[in-house]
């Protein structure tokens, strides 16, 4: 037998991740325009493909959110200019914003969990794709031939 669903508690968190995406565009945007140097081309098309993503993952939680009977959010999250626009600053702040990201979509398993079967399904496919780009970003990050995982450097 199945718990009910934290209704109220599972649209607020969708909320959240909806607001958090939103950032994630504006932010992939904003990074896209302040790449400079012989590796440009490449690294923009990566941050143009990952501010689509977000904007995909956005839609995505607004829809569950109309699913719950909710009201999708206007705002957008958090957004920090640091001024740090090399390429290394630049994927350490994405990091940053997909294990913030990352959580968000945690919370929403454990409410999920043993009630809603379609949020717990979310939940874990946007975990793996979140945890995918920490993974692709941790690569980025680090030196040519270091093995070692950026993070735990």
């Amino acid at each position: 037998m199945s718990k009910a669903l934290e209704t109220e508690r599972a649209i607020a968190v969708l909320n959240q991740i909806m607001e958090a995406e939103l950032a994630g565009v504006v932010r992939y945007t904003h990074y896209a325009m302040m790449v400079y140097g012989h590796n440009r081309i490449p690294i923009v098309g990566w941050l143009r493909e990952q501010a689509t993503e977000g904007l995909t993952h956005a839609q995505r939680a607004g829809e569950l959110i109309t699913l719950l009977g909710g009201h999708p959010s206007l705002k957008i999250g958090a957004l920090l200019e640091t001024h740090q626009h090399g390429i290394e600053a630049i994927l350490r702040e994405s990091l940053e914003h997909e294990t913030q990201a990352k959580a968000l979509y945690y919370e929403l398993l454990e409410i999920a969990h043993g009630s809603s079967v379609l949020l717990e399904e979310y939940a874990r496919e946007m975990i793996c794709e979140e945890e995918l780009h920490a993974d692709e970003v941790d690569k980025m990050l680090r030196k040519p031939g270091d093995m070692k995982v950026y993070a735990q450097a």
